[in-house]
């Protein structure tokens, strides 16, 4: 079998710091790579990858901005699309643009909805429901106007994460700094239960940033940076706690699989997927606002860090989501 995966070209695929998507496409195609199919990779020309490599720019626009972000993705995307006939399915993780092609070739196309940026994709992603395939990265998000052949739940890669029984006493925040991931909550519910925060991630909003963070950053209260994998395995392991108070409905929480992976217990706010990725009072708890989250706290010492680590590793390897993939490949190439 001859796969295709597109990755986006925002970042470099696997990404050095922040980048969801290009991580997961990442992990699909080196889990695709050790099971023996052959597995060609479009996505940056600086991306690490086994199998082979078609890209048309030698970085991301993220990461080089002087580079048009639309040029690039027409580039990528053609560049894909005018070679589908070499391969038995395309893989397509690069949201709803591939779709305005997928009736020009022969190729099936398999793509990952990694959540919708507005409603205002949807109708692109309606028009091509008859002749596409859909796979949601959680039960919570799905649009009741599309089709779905499956949910995948995203797959880690579970030998870069080390488990640890014995953690440090801080309370950890890892992710982007915006008011959608709960930054701002996240300092609240720490400085409401007396304990340490450590935050890490991208600041994806400058201005958040300057008003929410800031202010409060203290000797309590310690803003990281955007942590490169060594040091998120560290940060991860040794927390008490990962605080994941989102204000939207997320889609799938990587950062809160990668802490139950290291044993780390997740206190979150429960919307979206989060009743999906956490066993209320197993692997952590799910809570509705600040004061609850701070009230459950100390019930964390309760959590038995084995029980984060094996639950996490059952459901969001890349072992997992490889062999699920593979297993709709095998239905659709059939089909």
């Amino acid at each position: 079998m001859k796969v295709a995966v597109l990755s986006p070209v925002a970042w470099r695929t696997p990404p050095r710091h922040y980048g969801p998507w290009e991580q997961v496409a990442s992990n699909i195609a080196e889990g695709l790579l050790k099971l023996g199919v052959d597995v060609s990779l479009f996505a940056t020309g600086d991306s690490i990858t086994s199998g082979k490599l078609y890209s048309i720019c030698a970085k991301g626009y993220e990461e080089d901005r002087t580079q048009d972000a639309k040029v690039l993705e027409c580039l990528h995307i053609s560049n894909l699309m005018e070679r589908a006939g070499e391969f038995d399915i395309i893989h397509n993780n690069f949201d709803f643009l591939p779709l305005t092609y997928s009736r020009l070739i022969k190729t099936p196309m398999i793509t990952t909805i990694h959540g919708f940026s507005s409603r205002q994709i949807i109708p692109v992603y309606k028009k091509y429901n008859p002749t596409n395939h859909y796979v949601s990265i959680s039960n919570a998000d799905r649009s009741e106007d599309l089709n779905y052949i499956a949910t995948v739940y995203n797959g880690l890669n579970t030998t870069q994460f080390e488990f640890n029984d014995q953690p440090g006493d801080y309370l950890l925040y890892f992710g982007r700094i915006h008011h959608d991931k709960g930054t701002a909550e996240a300092i609240e519910i720490a400085q409401k239960s007396k304990r340490r925060l450590l935050i890490a991630g991208l600041i994806q909003d400058e201005n958040y940033f300057k008003e929410k963070v800031a202010p409060y950053l203290s000797d309590d209260v310690e803003y990281l940076g955007n942590a490169e994998p060594g040091q998120r395995n560290k940060l991860l392991q040794n927390a008490y706690a990962l605080l994941h108070p989102i204000n939207f409905n997320e889609p799938f929480g990587m950062s809160v699989a990668e802490a139950m992976l290291c044993g780390t217990p997740v206190i979150a706010f429960n919307r979206g997927s989060m009743p999906e990725l956490i066993k209320h009072g197993k692997t952590g708890f799910l809570v509705n606002n600040v004061t609850e989250a701070a009230s459950v706290t100390d019930d964390i010492k309760n959590i038995r860090r084995r029980d984060c680590a094996e639950w996490s590793g059952s459901q969001f390897s890349c072992d997992k989501m490889v062999q699920d993939y593979l297993a709709l490949y095998q239905q659709i190439i059939v089909q």
